[in-house]
């Protein structure tokens, strides 16, 4: 089944080179038809080639871009799962029940899967621990620990990990885990979301008593407002926590009859039950757009409900190819069937309609868009009921009354009496920020478009790197129309828009959801924290499951900085550097003089025979002395091997330049699972968290950290204040670029890649 190669822009080829391709496909081409191969292997074997060619034909064009896992893995022949995300079962309040939770949860990620969980069933810190005689540690303490499992789980594979935890408004630490994440040293592996009932708002409405409640005991009552406010002004200064509207997450679940929620997925679009996972994939709104920029310019709903149906068959034939973490992921993901089809380029399409994302016209439209997409999801997956029987748990008569399904239209309603439903949950909206570049930058997800071009870093085999230009999808389609004509005023970047035009938005495409969708509520910085706390107010009145929103403000620092014209790779012939404050960003890394000052550490581990010699030098720049460059030895051969592998890859951080303070953070996060020793009077959890305190030490000792400012440092010693914390807000924190974009719930730049959602 030949397919022809998409017209793929240089990013996009990076893209997949980097992250789809398999060893020996030569082209998109080639991996698009492995994965349409490897999908439709489901399908009874008489028709397999047909929907072979369907499935191709449906992604080839970029119309349907399954989500990255799948383009990825399906038909690899690895060991790997293809769903995005899971919530993990419940957490039992017992010392065996949590940690058999962190070994599901090292299983679900070590495969690729982001995770979500539930910290509301753990007892609040000081509770009485009977049988022990001792008090509980509270549940912010063993998210320390599953924090710290992700680090490990991440150091070993090349995605970062993702985890989103959660905990009710009711729970007696909900204060301390609202503001866990002031610390910007602690659970920076998790996103935090406070699960909000309709009860707690209502309180917030009348200034009512709230009492904190664990196991039927109130531990004690605070003002519901003054909580709110706790949570308001935390997201304020901090972009954390996010809020879930728990109580409409649950009344509004089409599978409400057999199963409760209780967190969600890292990003926050899929909430799902103990053990529940998500399969995503999205429809390219922007491949179906005729005319574009004419006066007649409209989006083929015909076709986009043809591709919606190939799609949902799609998914659905993924369920039965893909693997599971754990059996308990894969009984709950057949009994439901739950799928998660959305849309992509939603910006983009109706700037090539003349509609201006935000106004009255774009939000009926967007409106009328979804419903097309959820009408023909249902329709579909009722038809393939009667084809292959409905998902096992459907209950005709529980189903009709359940959630939000005695609003759907009565086609639908009718076509599910009849034939039953395939598919538990059918509509989810994800972010979508690497194959929506994939897919020549159309705009992300249901955001606005957030620049209409800026410049992208690309890391080439050798090291090196080159800039290219990113330009807006639909700008190019412009600019191939029109020239150099100014852009019509139907293109709009996030930054100019209202809050209260992004909600009407998200809040027009959820009544035609079933699950949620992943979408960040862009504020001006100079917002008020009367008007912030507004926007959430207003998100709960418009019906919305939950709210995000993202404020530039000195912890999180501000979103990336637009190019204005297309630039090229600087010609770099000497090292060149940036200074911001006192840290030296360096663009290339510096050659080495023939003399470095530096010192020599003896660190005694007490599984090692042999003592391990750290020696560390140091470079002056601009009258500061910093790391340069680190050599391990030591006697013991054992450690050989790894040890010339972490010297050659903290060096070369070292070399690269900026605050690479955090180096000491990733080490003295790893610990060892055959138990770390104690040491100086704490406890160290590894040899490499020994050593990472050993470059910490070295660190402050010569200047380049100040006490206050190291990472993990002495609790005794004064806090410093969080801009202190953050010299360079803007900064990615893997690649140093001022490149971070706040959108659909995550944190991601753009230019590298690097997400805070995986």
């Amino acid at each position: 089944m030949p397919l022809p190669d998409p017209d793929l822009d240089p990013i996009a080829r990076d893209i997949w080179a980097m992250k789809y391709r398999l060893p020996g496909e030569d082209s998109p081409a080639q991996s698009l038809r492995r994965v349409a191969h490897a999908v439709a292997q489901a399908e009874p074997e008489p028709v397999r080639g047909r929907w072979a060619h369907a499935f191709g034909g449906l992604i080839g064009d970029l119309k349907f871009l399954p989500a990255g896992r799948i383009l990825a893995g399906a038909g690899s022949g690895r060991r790997v799962t293809l769903f995005n995300c899971f919530v993990m079962g419940t957490l039992d309040d017992s010392m065996s029940g949590i940690f058999d939770g962190l070994k599901e949860a090292a299983l679900t990620m070590q495969q690729g899967g982001g995770i979500g969980a539930d910290f509301s069933t753990l007892r609040p810190k000081g509770a009485a621990v009977k049988g022990v005689g001792a008090d509980a540690s509270g549940p912010l303490s063993f998210m320390d620990v599953w924090d710290a499992m992700c680090r490990t789980i991440m150091s070993a594979g090349s995605r970062r990990g993702a985890m989103m935890g959660v905990m009710r408004c009711d729970h007696p630490d909900v204060e301390a885990f609202i503001d866990a994440k002031h610390d910007p040293k602690r659970l920076r592996m998790f996103n935090l979301s406070v699960l909000v009932t309709d009860a707690f708002m209502a309180a917030v409405k009348a200034d009512a008593d709230w009492p904190l409640r664990f196991g039927g005991e109130t531990f004690r009552t605070v003002k519901a407002r003054a909580l709110w406010e706790q949570i308001m002004r935390s997201t304020y200064d901090t972009a954390e926590p996010g809020v879930i509207f728990i109580d409409r997450v649950n009344a509004m679940n089409p599978l409400g009859y057999c199963e409760t929620i209780g967190a969600t997925n890292p990003c926050g679009e899929q909430p799902l039950p103990p053990y529940g996972a998500c399969l995503l994939g999205s429809l390219n709104l922007t491949r179906f757009v005729e005319q574009p920029f004419a006066a007649g310019a409209r989006l083929d709903e015909a076709a986009l409900e043809q591709a919606a149906a190939t799609a949902v068959r799609f998914l659905d034939d993924v369920i039965d190819i893909s693997g599971y973490p754990l059996p308990e992921q894969a009984a709950e993901a057949r009994a439901k069937r739950r799928i998660g089809l959305g849309v992509t380029g939603l910006a983009d399409a109706l700037a090539m309609c003349g509609l201006r994302y935000g106004a009255p016209a774009s939000v009926e439209a967007a409106g009328r868009w979804m419903a097309a997409v959820e009408r023909a999801a249902y329709l579909a997956s009722a038809g393939l009921a009667a084809e292959k029987g409905p998902f096992p748990l459907f209950d005709r008569e529980a189903w009709a009354a359940c959630g939000r399904n005695p609003a759907l239209p009565e086609e639908i309603r009718a076509a599910v009496a009849r034939h039953g439903l395939r598919n538990g949950l059918l509509t989810s909206v994800a972010p979508t920020g690497t194959i929506s570049l994939f897919a020549g930058n159309v705009s992300s997800g249901v955001e606005p478009i957030f620049a209409t071009r800026y410049d992208r870093r690309i890391l080439e085999a050798d090291g090196s790197s080159r800039v290219e230009t990113v330009e807006d999808y639909a700008v190019r389609v412009w600019r191939r129309l029109h020239g150099d004509a100014p852009l019509p005023e139907a293109f709009v970047t996030a930054g100019e828009l209202s809050p209260r035009e992004h909600l009407a938005m998200q809040a027009a495409l959820q009544r035609h959801v079933d699950s949620a969708i992943s979408k960040t509520i862009n504020c001006p910085q100079a917002i008020s924290l009367e008007a912030f706390r507004t926007v959430y107010e207003d998100a709960y009145d418009l019906g919305l499951k939950g709210c995000t929103t993202y404020r530039p403000n000195p912890v999180t620092g501000a979103v990336l900085t637009p190019s204005s014209a297309p630039a090229a790779a600087p010609a770099v012939s000497a090292p060149a550097a940036e200074t911001e404050g006192s840290v030296v960003w360096m663009r290339q890394p510096l050659e080495r003089s023939p003399v470095l000052p530096g010192y020599t550490y003896k660190l005694k581990w007490a599984d090692s025979d042999h003592a391990i010699y750290i020696t560390i030098n140091d470079l002056m720049e601009q009258g500061r002395r910093r790391p340069f460059e680190i050599f391990i030895n030591s006697k013991n051969m054992e450690h050989y091997a790894w040890t010339v592998a972490l010297t050659r890859m903290i060096s070369a951080v070292f070399r690269r330049g900026g605050d690479v303070s955090f180096v000491v953070e990733e080490l003295k996060a790893v610990f060892d699972p055959r138990g770390g020793h104690w040491m100086d009077g704490r406890y160290v959890p590894s040899l490499l968290a020994a050593i990472g305190g050993v470059i910490e030490r070295h660190m402050i000792d010569i200047g380049f950290l100040k006490r206050g400012e190291a990472a993990l440092a002495d609790p005794d010693a004064p806090a410093p204040s969080r801009l202190q914390q953050h010299r360079a807000p803007a900064q990615c924190p893997r690649c140093g670029e001022a490149a971070l974009v706040f959108q659909e719930g995550c944190a991601s730049c753009a230019a590298c890649g690097h997400s805070t959602c995986g």
